[in-house]
C-alpha cells in the first residue's frame, strides 16, 4: 500500500538521467545545477504548489512582496564589531572556514545568465526570489544554527530551513542524500539521517526565519537572535557523525 492514495505526477523520463548523475556525483551534477535543470520538465502541478504558498502563508507573500536583497557587507567592518555579535561571528566563521564572503553575488550573475539563455524560462519569480535570498543568507544560516560547515553539518541546516519552508532546492538535497545513502553508501545512513533529524526538528520548533533582514542584524548578539526566535540546536550531532 502506497501511503498516499491521489495519483501524483510521474517524473519526465527526459529528467531522469540528470536525477541519475546528480546521485552518482555532485562534482558533474551539483544541487545547485540539479535545481535549475529540473524546470524544464517540472509538473504544472507541482510548480503551482511551490508557488501557491508564496500567495497563502503570511511570511511568504509577504518575502515576495518585498523582495529584499541584500547590498554586499562591508567584510571588514564586521571583523570590528564586537564579539559575539551576528557580524562578529560571521566574519571569524568565513575566515575560518575558508570561506569567500558575499558569494552570493556570483551566483546571481550566474542566475542572471541562466535567466537570459531561456533555461529558467518555467521558474516561477517567486522561485526565483526563493533561491537567490537562499543563497544570500546560508553562510549566515550555519552562523544562527551553529551547524558546522562539513557535510553532515550542511545537511543540518538544508533540513533546518525544509522544515520552515516547502522549498525543492532543499528537498532536492534530501533526495539526493537519501538514495546516496541507500544505494551507495549505508555508511552514510546514521550520520546523514541523525542530521536531517536535528536540522528538520530543530526547524519546526524555531519560529521562521527564513525571511529575516540578517544583515541589518549584524551588531546584534547571536545568543539574543537564537533566543527571540527560539533556534535550540545540537551542532554535536554533525560533528559526531
Amino acid at each position: 500500500m502506497t501511503p498516499q492514495s491521489t495519483a501524483m505526477p510521474s517524473l519526465d523520463p527526459a529528467f531522469v538521467p540528470l536525477l541519475v548523475e546528480g546521485f552518482n556525483s555532485q562534482e558533474r551534477m551539483p544541487v545547485a545545477r540539479l535545481f535549475n535543470e529540473w524546470w524544464r520538465f517540472a509538473a504544472d502541478e507541482v510548480i503551482e504548489k511551490y508557488v501557491a504558498d508564496f500567495h497563502t502563508d503570511p511570511e511568504l507573500k509577504r518575502a515576495f512582496s518585498e523582495r529584499f536583497m541584500a547590498e554586499p557587507v562591508d567584510f571588514d567592518a564586521l571583523g570590528r564589531l564586537p564579539v559575539g555579535t551576528l557580524g562578529r561571528t560571521y566574519h571569524h566563521f568565513v575566515l575560518d572556514n575558508n570561506l569567500t564572503p558575499n558569494i552570493a553575488f556570483g551566483y546571481k550573475e550566474r542566475h542572471d545568465q541562466l535567466e537570459a539563455s531561456g533555461m529558467l524560462a518555467r521558474m516561477p519569480e517567486e522561485l526565483q526570489y526563493a533561491v537567490l535570498r537562499g543563497f544570500q543568507v546560508h553562510d549566515l544560516m550555519h552562523v544562527v544554527t551553529g551547524y558546522p560547515p562539513i557535510s553532515t553539518g550542511e545537511i543540518s541546516v538544508l533540513a533546518f530551513c525544509l522544515a520552515q519552508v516547502r522549498f525543492p532546492y532543499f528537498g532536492m538535497w534530501m533526495a539526493v542524500v537519501t538514495t546516496q545513502m541507500t544505494f551507495l553508501d549505508p555508511d552514510m545512513i546514521r550520520p546523514m539521517m541523525g542530521a536531517i533529524a536535528e536540522g528538520y526538528a530543530a526547524g519546526r520548533r524555531a519560529k521562521n526565519v527564513q525571511w529575516l533582514r540578517f544583515e541589518e542584524m549584524m551588531d546584534r548578539p547571536v545568543e539574543e537572535i537564537r533566543a527571540r526566535y527560539d533556534i535550540r540546536t545540537d551542532p554535536s550531532i554533525a560533528l559526531a557523525a
